[in-house]
């Protein structure tokens, strides 16, 4: 799988609210009003990663969710990871 260019990469984070490159990784900030909720968002997140075979780095500060997506594999960011943040949209939607 190629790697997105700089154009498919600016085009595919208009259409993904909240969502900001950082590097060679997509990344975006949820909050929620506690851990338990945060932790439930985390558990749907993990189950539509699963499924899809590719895993977002998630950083959990009480009720603070930070996703980041990058395909290591192919050293940046591919189709993979804006169809991961957009299933994750759909879900928070």
């Amino acid at each position: 799988m190629a790697t997105l260019t700089q154009d498919e990469v600016a085009q595919a984070l208009g259409e993904l609210d909240g969502w900001e490159q950082n590097g060679a990784e997509i990344r975006k900030e949820y909050s929620f009003t506690d851990f338990g909720l945060a932790m439930e968002f985390v558990n749907h997140v993990a189950r539509a990663a699963e499924a899809a075979n590719h895993h977002p780095d998630i950083d959990i500060r009480y009720n603070k969710v930070t996703l980041a997506l990058s395909t290591h594999s192919e050293g940046g960011l591919t189709a993979k990871d804006v169809e991961l943040a957009q299933r994750i949209e759909e879900m928070t939607s």
